[in-house]
């Protein structure tokens, strides 16, 4: 087992497995959507510059970005980061949504918007491979068929060496396992979910297949784009009676563990299995995130946040839990 120590009100991050490559990444992954400002937020490469160090000082070695990500900014910025070690750092970025107005094949999960997309991203990272490729979402009109071969034959050719999957239903998913498996194609190893305490809907059917097809789990927006920060929420936002008792908790459990809602948050991303992407604007920002590996939530703490943020599972797993003695028969030890 590894140990987390404080240091420089941080911690030292786990290793985690992910899933099937066999690739060992971080703990916290660094989320490069606000790296450039071409959306009219984010940051300039200056101060990129000083999160994504600030994120390999802590032991850091996994960065998310996509194709698409302020414009292709976030991509470039992140190659002219990474030149010095690109060897060292396990690089993810994505395609399937539109980067080019008015072209329709600029996006989708067909071959045409993969390979294109692909070329670019190479091309802007400065680098002749992807460590992992994420199918951005899924677009339900491409044959998943068509999808799969064309992410094999990447893998093969050398410049893609995993691939992963996000906002696409767990049937599709699970689909796409058993015809990767069947025909000797690279399956997916990963996953990104929106999941946070106030987004827990992947637990009806997302993480229960990704457990039972050893496909690991990222999670997105872990702290509900900026929700269980412990900030007021920004705008017109109306929030559920249920959210706002979550934020509540979180912010009770971070004063007693001397702690911010933030690393309270992010911490019990962790302690489900997951590991959360953290996107930061400042250093300072991501400060406060690196200090999550090191909060220690007990049993007490998890039952509180759980209670105040827990969902049903609806149909039909209600109705089997329900009925969990009539399909269990009786056995005792022997």
């Amino acid at each position: 087992m590894t140990t987390r120590e404080l240091a420089d009100d941080s911690a030292t991050m786990n290793l985690r497995i992910l899933g099937k490559s066999g690739l060992r990444v971080s703990e916290l992954c660094l989320g490069a959507m606000t790296f450039g400002t071409d959306w009219g937020f984010g940051a300039d490469e200056k101060v990129s510059g000083e999160v994504y160090r600030l994120f390999r000082e802590a032991g850091g070695n996994f960065v998310d970005t996509a194709n698409n990500y302020t414009n292709g900014a976030s991509e470039e910025i992140l190659g002219r980061l990474v030149a010095g070690e690109r060897d060292d750092v396990v690089i993810s970025t994505k395609y399937s949504l539109p980067t080019t107005q008015g072209d329709p094949n600029s996006g989708g999960n067909h071959r045409k918007s993969l390979r294109r997309s692909v070329e670019t991203s190479l091309r802007r990272l400065g680098t002749d491979y992807i460590d992992l490729l994420w199918v951005h979402a899924w677009d339900q009109c491409t044959p998943i068929q068509e999808t799969l071969r064309a992410l094999d034959d990447l893998v093969r050719s050398g410049k893609v060496l995993s691939v992963g999957v996000t906002n696409m239903p767990a049937w599709v998913v699970a689909r796409s396992d058993a015809i990767a498996e069947l025909r000797g194609w690279m399956s997916f190893c990963a996953m990104q979910v929106e999941y946070s305490l106030v987004a827990r809907t992947p637990e009806r059917e997302l993480l229960p297949m990704a457990r039972e097809l050893n496909i690991a789990v990222c999670a997105w927006s872990p702290l509900a784009r900026g929700l269980l920060t412990g900030k007021p929420p920004g705008g017109r936002r109306q929030l559920s009676a249920s959210a706002m008792q979550t934020i509540e908790v979180v912010k009770e459990v971070a004063s007693e563990l001397e702690s911010t809602p933030a690393r309270v948050a992010l911490a019990w991303v962790i302690e489900q299995g997951l590991m959360p992407s953290v996107g930061a604007r400042t250093p300072e920002q991501l400060r406060d995130n690196l200090g999550a590996p090191g909060v220690r939530l007990d049993q007490s703490h998890l039952d509180r946040l759980d209670k105040a943020s827990r969902i049903r599972l609806g149909y039909p797993h209600d109705f089997l839990h329900e009925r969990r003695d009539m399909f269990t028969p009786p056995t005792r030890r022997i």
